[in-house]
């Protein structure tokens, strides 16, 4: 009798999996059925958020599903990721990730879960062009120029932040680490004060995202001395690298990517990759962003994982070699 239950009871479960597979492979091709949320862990309005809604709206339009934004800002971006981290992983639920999450914030918080295990890498969606620029009260006309006033005066010539340990903060300390400079880090609560204060000339140094500081480099407000990447971007040409104007091996990429929970099957991962990359390609989008100081760019899952491995490992020793703690 015990031999028959177990019996009816495996075959119980071989029908169950066997009727469970293709409801999997069908939930692939017909994806996406019902509506998509989309998490910004950042405030709406900046890079970020711009990404997500211009993706949303392209997509919404393809696959005939809302995809709605939802802004879920705190913790430097940790709240919005443990958000989709704890979501199931049907890929109906996506994280629009700065790099700063991914490979940044794990050196100073320690979160209850990990960026390469618990999310999986969709793609990079794009590149956020960072440039050095001063007050003009700073007489330095090119980077060369800076890190020789920084090393004639060290400790008189302040950089700021949005907050410590973000984008701006390691930029600045790789620029020391590099060009053997003393420049100090002033901290801020936001970019937005800290800009404030860079244009009234309480702080001379800054390194951010073009799409906020253009307005300023337009007026004449502030000088641009160079880009943080290793290459020019392509939309801002005439802006010579660091690199390349007097500090070799400068670089630093600020990027934004598509992560789901791990999990999503493999077939809905690369859906949505293929319809991404797709949207990014479309001139009109391209140009878009441009004008708003973005650059779209697109990477396989295995691509990106392998980025965000390499920065990683890449950030976490300039955070430990220059002593940089969380707040």
């Amino acid at each position: 009798m015990g031999v028959r239950i177990a019996t009816v009871f495996a075959l119980l479960v071989a029908l169950l999996v066997a009727t469970a597979q293709p409801a999997i492979a069908q939930s692939a091709a017909s994806f996406p059925s019902r509506p998509i949320r989309f998490i910004v862990p950042l405030t709406p309005g900046g890079s970020p958020d711009v990404m997500a809604r211009t993706i949303a709206q392209r997509l919404q339009d393809v696959w005939g599903q809302p995809i709605v934004v939802d802004n879920r800002p705190g913790a430097g971006g940790n709240i919005g990721a443990e958000a989709v981290v704890k979501s199931q992983p049907d890929g109906y639920t996506w994280l629009l990730a700065p790099h700063n999450v991914m490979v940044v914030n794990p050196h100073f918080v320690k979160t209850p879960w990990d960026a390469l295990k618990d999310l999986a890498p969709v793609t990079m969606v794009a590149k956020v062009p960072f440039v050095l620029v001063v007050h003009p009260s700073v007489p330095a006309k090119s980077v060369s120029e800076l890190v020789a006033l920084a090393k004639a005066n060290p400790g008189n010539l302040n950089y700021g932040s949005a907050v410590t340990g973000q984008p701006q903060h390691l930029a600045g300390e790789l620029l020391n680490s590099l060009a053997g400079t003393k420049m100090v880090h002033v901290p801020y609560k936001g970019a937005v004060p800290a800009v404030t204060d860079l244009l009234a000339g309480r702080i001379q140094v800054w390194i951010g995202s073009v799409n906020t500081l253009l307005p300023h480099i337009k007026a004449g407000t502030l000088r641009v001395l160079g880009a943080v990447t290793s290459q020019r971007y392509p939309s801002f040409p005439e802006i010579p690298t660091i690199a390349e104007s007097g500090v070799p091996g400068y670089d630093m990429d600020v990027w934004l990517c598509i992560m789901v929970p791990t999990g999503v099957p493999a077939d809905i991962v690369a859906k949505i990759q293929s319809e991404t990359a797709r949207t990014l390609a479309v001139p009109e989008i391209r140009e878009k962003l441009a004008q708003q100081g973005i650059e779209a760019a697109s990477s396989t899952p295995q691509e990106l994982a392998t980025m965000i491995r390499d920065d990683d490992a890449r950030y976490g020793k300039l955070i430990k070699e220059a002593g940089i703690k969380g707040q």
